[in-house]
């Protein structure tokens, strides 16, 4: 496996649990200590992936698609029941010492910094985790001060933060070691439109100047518009998917979203629509009413032409299929 090129090497990997069947009931609770009755649940199936020094990746999937465990190899906190992974040219389940000084990770809603100390205490501490030289130190925090307003936040304590800023504060913190790889879990969840935006440029800074690999995992489109150019699915331990996000709306090329605003009740009105179209995906937001048209099945025009006998048109819009849109699909089982 190439160890010079590539961030991360996958080839073949698996991984299976052993799951008891459990019974129901006290009764069933008791007999369940001295069962020997297990089965296999296949968690990741044969996924193979290279990625490059340096890239942004979007490791997309639904909620029990194998995500967080094929993360958990890459770390080195789970161990493959099959296949070989190269992380940063070693394998990280052997050297996990060795693995975590070469890379950082943000969960979501979950802090690695310490809860009572103002920030500036917390980067210390990693420091010296780290045992990153001082001028090493320094020279990240000038560069911290360059693109984002850190001065503010380094003497407050992180119980004080809100959400986003904590959120910021542990990006920052993922990246003080200047490691090679950092893993990002749902980074911008629960945030506001404008904090979000700003995590999204920190990041895409950081990885500029820094020529750090990121695997990104997110439920938010607008992360993966903004960030990765590259992304891979995986759907039930299985990979669907590993292209550019171009390729694969290639995909969906037949697909428009027709927006419109009717006069009337606009709830009132998406009802109806449901009723005139129930083989139409619809969606309503802030008084638009989104209509997803295959127009191999049906044309957008016969959909206005239907709608305007029945209800008076004020404003509308077409547009391409939507990242989410394609992304939904996929789950649902559009391209395999």
């Amino acid at each position: 496996m190439d160890k010079n090129e590539n961030a991360i090497v996958m080839n073949g990997i698996v991984k299976e649990f052993k799951v008891l069947n459990r019974r129901e009931g006290l009764k069933g609770s008791f007999m369940d200590l001295f069962s020997r009755d297990y089965r296999t649940v296949t968690a990741v199936d044969h996924i193979s992936i290279k990625i490059p020094r340096g890239e942004i990746v979007g490791y997309l999937g639904p909620n029990g698609a194998g995500k967080s465990t094929t993360i958990k190899m890459m770390t080195g906190v789970l161990e493959p029941t099959a296949g070989e992974i190269l992380v940063n040219g070693v394998v990280p389940y052997k050297n996990r010492t060795r693995n975590s000084q070469d890379i950082g990770v943000v969960f979501g809603q979950r802090s690695q910094l310490w809860w009572a100390l103002p920030l500036i205490e917390s980067l210390k501490i990693l420091k010296d985790i780290y045992q990153i030289p001082d001028e090493q130190y320094r020279e990240m925090l000038s560069f911290y001060d360059s693109i984002t307003d850190m001065e503010s936040l380094l003497h407050k304590p992180v119980r004080q933060m809100s959400l986003g800023q904590r959120t910021l504060s542990d990006i920052l913190a993922a990246f003080l070691h200047n490691p090679k790889i950092v893993f990002l879990d749902e980074p911008t969840i629960g945030l506001d439109v404008a904090m979000k935006a700003r995590i999204r440029e920190l990041i895409r800074l950081l990885n500029e100047k820094k020529h750090t690999t990121v695997i990104l995992t997110t439920h938010d489109m607008g992360d993966v518009d903004a960030l990765c150019k590259r992304i891979v699915i995986i759907d039930k331990g299985k990979m669907l998917y590993d292209n550019d996000m171009q390729h694969l709306k290639s995909f969906f090329g037949s697909y428009r979203t027709l927006k419109l605003r009717i006069a009337g009740d606009s709830v009132e009105q998406h009802e109806m629509i449901k009723t005139i179209f129930p083989d139409l995906e619809t969606g309503i937001d802030e008084g638009w009413i989104s209509i997803l048209i295959d127009e191999e099945k049906t044309s957008v025009m016969k959909v206005l032409n239907t709608l305007q006998q029945s209800m008076k048109i004020r404003d509308m819009q077409i547009e391409e299929i939507s990242t989410e849109d394609v992304i939904r699909k996929i789950y649902e089982g559009g391209v395999r």
